[in-house]
């Protein structure tokens, strides 16, 4: 399943969670959780910082954060509750069906964000971003997958009962004349099918042990 990440510039939309860390630019935003209830987000936020009253004062006194709580704090980091309006980056990811995956990390008004879905779960989430007119940069786009879906249906059958059988074992608990009788082809067909499937796996395998 592919796989996506990128940098959302936040700030620059209705997100006050994006506003709160472009006045704390040297800080780490961390977002452990979120849900919604009714028009609010309500999240948990973990930031590295030396001046966690700062922060404090800031959701406090800021228009358009309902409430926030402080959860724990010490001389490293400070952990609050935040209740806010729905920002635009986590409208658009409900509306294309992308899962959120935490922690999500905020820098500076920038989101970065993971998301592993379908090609067409991913398009969709890109589309959504430009209608929003919410700009992003993809950091990384990796296209993993199971080997055994670049096969045929009969190649994954053949492999598959190859497997159950034990004809991969050390030694071999069935030989290819036993699979060619179990799907009723001569040995030839049978040591062809095996050879093209194996192929596959293998010719797909090489360039991720070189990485």
């Amino acid at each position: 399943m592919p796989r996506i990440q990128l940098k959302i510039n936040a700030a620059a939309s209705q997100d006050q969670l994006a506003t709160a860390s472009t006045e704390f630019p040297e800080e780490e935003f961390e977002i452990l959780a979120s849900h919604t209830i009714d028009d609010r987000l309500v999240g948990i936020l973990k930031v590295r910082t030396m001046d966690g009253d700062a922060i404090v004062q800031y959701f406090q006194d800021t228009v358009g954060v309902y409430s926030s709580e402080v959860l724990f704090t010490d001389e490293r980091y400070i952990l609050l509750q935040y209740e806010i309006p729905i920002p635009d980056p986590y409208r658009v990811a409900r509306a294309s069906g992308n899962l959120t995956l935490f922690p999500i990390t905020m820098h500076d008004g920038w989101l970065f964000v993971e998301r592993s879905a379908s090609n067409k779960q991913l398009a969709q989430y890109r589309d959504q971003l430009e209608s929003a007119g919410l700009q992003y940069q993809i950091l990384s786009l990796q296209q993993s997958h199971d080997p055994i879906e670049l096969l045929t249906d009969r190649q994954r059958q053949f492999i598959t009962e190859a497997i159950a059988r034990g004809y991969y074992e050390t030694p071999r608990q069935c030989t290819l004349t036993d699979l060619a009788e179990i799907f009723g082809i001569n040995k030839s067909a049978a040591s062809e099918t095996l050879r093209r499937a194996e192929g596959r796996i293998i010719t797909d395998a090489l360039p991720k042990a070189k990485t």
